[in-house]
């Protein structure tokens, strides 16, 4: 919950951090990363996104956290090469990658997270499949 105060005539507001925890389907690569408990996330129409069924939340490299699990990753790349998806070797879940639009980021499958730490989440469209250029640089503040 944002905490608030009155100042002048507007209402001010905090949004403060909680840490969501997740992991892949087989429990071994594990992460925290540090976000609001209501987390706005993208749903992408690009043809990995789609396929996969990620849920974007994108972050700071240093509000993420691999706990578990960093020798069990396997790294698939494809078209510009720029964005490191990675997934379990095991289990073949993407929990997270470092995305094209955010290589300074991480980005987390919200789908990957556990129960009890959302309290809200809006999901918006990202047209991947269209001009994708155009779409990312509208994102490109998030990490």
């Amino acid at each position: 919950m944002p905490r608030c105060r009155r100042r002048f005539r507007f209402e001010l507001c905090e949004i403060s951090a909680v840490i969501h925890r997740g992991g892949c389907h087989c429990g071994r690569v594990r992460f925290e990363v540090d976000a609001p408990a209501r987390i706005e996330a993208l749903d992408c129409n690009c043809s990995i996104c789609a396929k996969s069924g990620f849920l974007h939340l994108i972050v700071a490299k240093a509000e993420f956290r691999l706990l578990a699990g960093e020798s069990e990753l396997s790294e698939y790349r494809w078209g510009t090469g720029l964005a490191r998806h990675l997934f379990c070797r095991h289990c073949g879940v993407k929990s997270f990658y470092v995305p094209r639009s955010n290589p300074d980021g991480i980005d987390v499958n919200v789908r990957c997270l556990d129960a009890g730490s959302i309290t809200d989440l809006v999901v918006t469209h990202f047209d991947g499949s269209g001009d994708w250029d155009a779409q990312a640089a509208a994102i490109a503040h998030l990490a």
